[in-house]
């Protein structure tokens, strides 16, 4: 089992800037692909960014790219989604999720997730 809790959601302006970070326990997280993924009220889930397990591969949404950053840091357990220019069709919930091998971004293909952070942007 991975326990992931996310965290640095909040309030934020558009234009502005949001961390998230997503803390996880458990079994060996260098083992674990790390994604990011995103829901909108109403919304299906939607892939954001992942991470390969050491860091070396990255993969984003198309729409996301340029703006969104993800890195690890496996000394510390830890994901982080770095956000920049944010909008407000950034709002939704954002969840880190866990799984083996490679990258996807078929929310349906990783085994662990966190219980989300919220990130609201206002116009």
């Amino acid at each position: 089992q991975v326990q992931l809790v996310e965290s640095g959601g909040g309030l934020v302006q558009a234009g502005g800037s949001l961390r998230l970070s997503c803390a996880a326990s458990g079994r060996t997280f260098s083992n674990y692909v790390m994604g990011w993924f995103r829901q909108a009220p109403g919304k299906e889930r939607e892939f954001v960014a992942a991470i390969s397990v050491r860091g070396g591969g990255t993969t984003y949404a198309a729409s996301l790219k340029g703006r969104f950053t993800i890195d690890r840091d496996n000394a510390k357990n830890t994901v982080h989604l770095q956000m920049n220019s944010l909008k407000p069709e950034d709002t939704a919930d954002y969840y880190c999720a866990a799984r083996t091998r490679t990258i996807v971004i078929d929310p349906s293909a990783y085994d662990y997730w966190g219980q989300g952070t919220k990130v609201t942007v206002s116009s």
